[in-house]
């Protein structure tokens, strides 16, 4: 059974806004009290937070599938709903966060490191929020945005000081066994090490953590063995330590050779260049592998590596190698740069920035792009005919109708607002009014003026009535 993965493919999904209300206060002797509708509530986040406690990304193997709880909608009586709550999902430090397409959107390292993954839709306003001097009683309300869904791909690539890399059956496993209180799995077939096995090595006043990775192979770089799914794991270690077995038993093998074909291994994976190595010529317990240990040191220093000829079995030159791996990890970590205080970073908005683009596509259709008119469209519930008036009116004071007129659109032209996958498409009419046209002009709504003397609707009235009759006095059919 699966014990250790190290690559998710993640579908997230956060939660939806909920709807604003549209309510009006009612009670005895106050028939329109006024609009009370409350507000929606936040949809839930999905958060990647970084856990000490989690070493592995199993549980995501097995449920990929994770989506956080929706925003409530507002009740009347100025009652707002209740948020979402956030989804928060522990990962393993070093865990890497990509894009469907492979771009690496976070590097998560450190504990408490978060990112979030997917952004919960904004609540609807209710009409209690959208009323104002104008228009003083909304028979209408802004629904809740849909909350932020996309496929994320998780990488772990594991956080240590040290990797050690070789063969199969090297004695990877027996060092790290010694060298710390780690209990990898030890055995004489290759492939023992399924899964990287970490442990903590204190040498003097220095403590560095050590990674035990699974065997490479020839061809590793490109997929054979285990090397490719584990090669990612040697990324983030500030030293590399060759585990070269001085007691092979196949005749086509030796240590140098051995040595070759791991360092093109790291070559073609690329981007460890610059790491420093060291040699450990292992099992030089065994009479044979003291001898050409002896006899291959020199070649490997000419080289320019540090060579310590070590046996895990009978414990011997591990406390030379141990402290040669403190102190290179110490000048490792003494050359980091050290880490800035976060930094604000305040960029302004063009003062000719409008906020959205208006571009004539070949079919003739005007598509207008554009965080705010997208989300505006996303609030409108389209079968009420003020809320739509209300999103004409917002649209044409951002400026998109004049745009569309710039760009040569005429009344009845088609215009799409948002991506091509997911757009409302209406045929274009510049002197849009609101839908509720017996509230009058936009904006305006007669119900909650107070009403006029007796004295001053008898005025008005008549001075509709001569102005109406100078209209037709003057009116000459045959001019």
């Amino acid at each position: 059974m699966t014990t250790f993965v190290d690559r998710v493919e993640l579908h997230v999904a956060a939660g939806n806004g909920g709807h604003g209300c549209a309510s009006v206060h009612r009670e005895k002797f106050k028939p329109l009290g006024g609009p009370d509708g409350g507000n929606g509530g936040r949809g839930g986040d999905v958060i990647l937070v970084v856990d000490q406690s989690v070493t592995t990304l199993l549980d995501y193997h097995h449920s990929p599938h994770r989506k956080a709880t929706n925003g409530m909608p507002g009740e009347g009586g100025n009652r707002s709903g209740r948020d979402g709550t956030d989804l928060v999902l522990p990962v393993p430090d070093g865990t890497v966060v990509l894009d469907a397409h492979g771009e690496v959107l976070a590097d998560l390292v450190g504990h408490g490191t978060t990112f979030v993954a997917g952004q919960g839709g904004r609540g609807g306003l209710g009409n209690a929020a959208l009323a104002s001097a104008r228009r003083k009683a909304p028979g209408f309300a802004l629904l809740g945005e849909p909350g932020e869904a996309r496929d994320v791909v998780l990488e772990l690539k594991t956080v240590a000081d040290v990797a050690l890399v070789g063969y199969p059956s090297a004695g990877k496993s027996s060092l790290i066994s010694v060298l710390s209180a780690a209990k990898p799995k030890i055995a004489d077939y290759p492939f023992t090490t399924l899964v990287p096995n970490l442990g903590v090595v204190t040498a003097g006043s220095t403590v560095y953590t050590i990674a035990d990775v699974p065997g490479l192979i020839p061809g590793a770089s490109q997929g054979r063995g285990l090397g490719l799914e584990f090669l990612r794991h040697v990324e983030r270690c500030s030293v590399l330590v060759h585990v070269l077995d001085t007691a092979t038993l196949e005749s086509d093998r030796d240590p140098v050779s051995d040595l070759d074909v791991i360092e093109a291994e790291l070559k073609e994976y690329g981007g460890l260049g610059d790491r420093p190595r060291i040699v450990v010529l292992n099992k030089v317990d065994i009479p044979d592998g003291r001898d050409l240990a002896e006899m291959i040191r020199p070649d490997l220093e000419a080289r320019g590596y540090r060579v310590f000829e070590v046996s895990a079995v009978a414990r011997t030159g591990l406390k030379e190698l141990s402290f040669a791996l403190a102190g290179i990890v110490g000048e490792a970590r003494a050359a980091k740069p050290v880490q800035e205080a976060t930094r604000i970073v305040i960029r302004p908005k063009a003062v000719d920035d409008a906020g959205f683009t208006v571009v004539r596509e070949a079919d003739g259709l005007f598509r207008v792009r554009g965080e705010k008119p997208e989300r505006w469209v996303r609030q409108t519930d389209f079968n009420n005919d003020e809320a739509v008036g209300y999103l004409a009116d917002r649209l044409n004071r951002l400026g998109v109708e004049d745009q569309l007129m710039k760009a040569g659109a005429r009344a009845g032209d088609g215009v799409a607002i948002g991506p091509e996958d997911n757009a409302v498409v209406f045929d274009w009419e510049p002197t849009m009014t609101a839908g509720a046209e017996m509230l009058g002009r936009r904006g305006e709504d007669h119900r909650m003026e107070a009403p006029r003397p007796a004295a001053q609707r008898r005025r008005d009235r008549d001075a509709e009535r001569d102005e109406s009759q100078q209209a037709y006095d003057e009116f000459d059919p045959f001019q």
